[in-house]
């Protein structure tokens, strides 16, 4: 009899200002399980960039399967600027995680639920489905559940990579998050010399709206 085939999606990225937000899905057998609890996988947030690379390859060796997607930020400013409110970031999340599981195919997955409502984030998920496969939607998922952690790992080292690449030829604009004051200098930094952001910037997001109405204003002040 085949052994059950047990899936964890997480994602990486989600309330950055820069790169994509990265889906990570992990599939493995159901008596594997243990050994990821045994190689330290936990919350990669609760790791050191060290730890979560160490563990990259250790990750993927224990799987059946794994898949990732990069949602970048022009998939990200379309949706967060539409005026239709069922195709928001949430449910951008809930379609790329679905298109994940197909590929993956598992018996059952754990997901980290992006919506307040954890069963309505996985109704959504299911709704994208093609496949019949058992969802376990939760908050802090990435924390309760080792394959979601596992998941988790791999999405937060593969957008590290993608940041690693922009910073090798923009330079150090710290976090990359809203509340980093070096991201926000990085952003008025960029509008410097150029009317608009470089594609990896997402435009939709507040604090680089901000910062643009910032320099129009000043510019029409100075004109």
């Amino acid at each position: 009899m085949a052994k059950a085939l047990i899936a964890g999606v997480d994602e990486a990225g989600r309330g950055c200002v820069i790169g994509p937000l990265v889906v990570a899905g992990v599939m493995t057998k159901v008596e594997n399980l243990h050994i990821l609890t045994e190689l330290g996988v936990k919350d990669s947030k609760m790791l050191t960039p060290k730890q979560r690379e160490l563990l990259f390859p250790a990750i993927i060796q224990l799987t059946e399967k794994y898949h990732t997607i990069k949602i970048m930020p022009c998939q990200i400013d379309r949706v967060v600027e539409s005026c239709r409110r069922l195709h928001k970031l949430n449910r951008l999340e809930a379609q790329t995680m679905a298109q994940v599981i197909e590929i993956l195919k598992p018996d059952q997955v754990y997901v980290d639920a992006a919506d307040t409502i954890e069963h309505r984030f996985g109704n959504h998920i299911r709704e994208c489905l093609k496949i019949k496969t058992r969802i376990v939607s939760r908050h802090k998922a990435d924390r309760i559940f080792p394959i979601v952690s596992a998941a988790s790992i791999i999405a937060k080292v593969e957008r590290d990579r993608e940041i690693a690449l922009i910073k090798e030829q923009f330079g150090d604009f710290g976090s990359g998050y809203l509340t980093d004051d070096k991201t926000m200098g990085f952003l008025r930094q960029l509008l410097e010399n150029n009317d608009d952001y470089p594609n990896f910037v997402r435009k939709s997001w507040k604090p680089a709206k901000r910062a643009k109405n910032e320099k129009n204003t000043m510019q029409k002040t100075l004109a």
